[in-house]
């Protein structure tokens, strides 16, 4: 395994202070791109450095940064943007991508983070390089128009003993370019229960993308 530098701190975003970890290829070697790993109402950045999703992230040669979205983990002190289930505004995404000087960003979006990923996602001229979501929530308040307009790829990923993949995917299925990724016997947090199978699924998604 390639070598890894890990650090985290926390960085404004419209005026507000978001905490975030960040795993880099270590030993001065330049990443292929950046992924933004967002989370869902009951976990934080922590839960991708305890799966090891930044550290593999990481290893196989890319930037990868996880924010505490605000009012969670330790940007409790942010406010969030929007009521929980209401879309926030594209900017406030594309601004967390500018501050961290992420480029082109691949973003995986489980869950509650869906409220903030679709706007981006759908936005005209949208800076996402690639999209994971992971039976995110809002999946319906996004326009058949407007997901038929993306050019992002996508890899839909949940679990099927969770009743919220099946309801996410007839909306996120209007993607044009995007494959699926059903992990049998995982519920929600489906990354969590087949964690092998989510980074090989991840990996195998990003090493396709240019």
């Amino acid at each position: 395994m390639a070598d890894a530098e890990q650090r985290e701190g926390t960085v404004q975003v419209q005026g507000q202070s978001l905490f975030f970890r960040e795993a880099r290829p270590g030993a001065g070697q330049a990443a292929r791109f950046s992924v933004l790993l967002l989370h869902g109402i009951r976990f934080s950045s922590e839960t991708w450095q305890k799966l090891g999703t930044l550290l593999r992230l990481a290893q196989a040669g890319y930037r990868a940064v996880a924010i505490d979205l605000p009012g969670l983990g330790h940007s409790k002190d942010a406010t969030a943007p929007a009521a929980v289930g209401e879309l926030v505004p594209s900017s406030f995404l594309a601004a967390v991508v500018d501050a961290l000087d992420l480029g082109a960003p691949v973003v995986i979006s489980p869950s509650l983070s869906g409220m903030y990923s679709l706007p981006l996602l759908t936005a005209p001229g949208s800076p996402l390089r690639g999209y994971v979501p992971v039976a995110p929530i809002c999946t319906d308040k996004i326009s058949a128009a407007d997901y038929t307009s993306v050019k992002t790829p996508a890899l839909i990923v949940y679990g099927d003993k969770d009743p919220m993949g099946p309801t996410s995917f007839e909306h996120l299925k209007q993607l044009p370019n995007h494959r699926v990724l059903v992990m049998e016997g995982a519920g929600h947090p489906c990354y969590l229960d087949k964690p092998e199978e989510w980074h090989t699924g991840l990996l195998a998604f990003l090493q396709g993308l240019a």
